[in-house]
């Protein structure tokens, strides 16, 4: 149980943390938040472990609390906001692309116990950031064109814009992860793993993102209480 005790407390640390960056730091701390989860979701998910009975790759959480991220701006802040964190994720994984490959160029040191290691783990990296980096871009931002259209759908139907917060959260967010979870999936790892393992992957990822997709949902509620009370206060 220990693969799926860590899983279950990265759910509530990153999820929090989401909470937090936002009740502090308002939209600059989602922003912050974005990158650094794109940046490490992208190591992380080079480890593959079984957990729950399933076959996985790590950086599921991770990159799920992007999604969340964009809803929590979507919802408060505007889908302008919103869009622009998916421009800041794709930017720094752009960047952490092109500085961890500048790694690999120097020559170390007799001294040096870092670079094998380093050249094991990053040299593998450029094709998970490139396909991240398409695959975040495409998802996430019809993540926040489909929130905005079934918010506008709800809004239509029962003449209340703060109502059906849950729909249109898990609407767009559970939709848009398809999309996320097989295009990553195959640009990531095909030729990498047999389809066997690519496809235990798939589902795998994609069970993971309906539980966090339905948990993300309070803590969307709470971000929005956190963005009234601050409006109040102004």
């Amino acid at each position: 149980m220990t693969n799926e005790l860590l899983l279950i407390g990265s759910v509530i640390l990153i999820f929090s943390m989401a909470l937090l960056s936002y009740r502090f730091f308002g939209k600059a701390g989602l922003y912050c938040l974005s990158a650094v989860a794109t940046i490490l979701a992208n190591i992380e998910v080079l480890l593959l472990i079984r957990a729950f009975g399933m076959e996985q790759t790590l950086g599921n959480v991770l990159f799920a609390v992007t999604f969340l991220i964009t809803d929590i701006l979507s919802e408060c802040e505007g889908k302008k906001a919103a869009n622009k964190a998916v421009w800041i994720g794709m930017a720094s994984s752009l960047f952490f692309l092109l500085l961890s490959q500048s790694w690999l160029l120097y020559v170390p040191s007799e001294g040096d116990w870092a670079m094998e290691s380093f050249r094991k783990i990053f040299s593998s990296t450029p094709r998970m950031l490139l396909s991240s980096f398409l695959v975040y871009a495409i998802s996430q931002l019809f993540d926040v064109w489909l929130y905005h259209k079934w918010w506008a759908f709800t809004e239509k139907k029962t003449g209340d814009k703060r109502r059906f917060l849950w729909l249109r959260n898990n609407g767009s967010t559970l939709v848009s992860q398809i999309l996320n979870t097989l295009l990553f999936t195959l640009f990531a790892f095909y030729g990498t793993y047999d389809m066997g393992t690519i496809l235990s992957i798939f589902v795998s990822s994609y069970v993971i993102f309906i539980f966090t997709s339905l948990l993300d949902t309070p803590v969307l509620y709470l971000a929005r209480k956190v963005h009234d009370r601050s409006q109040r206060s102004a």
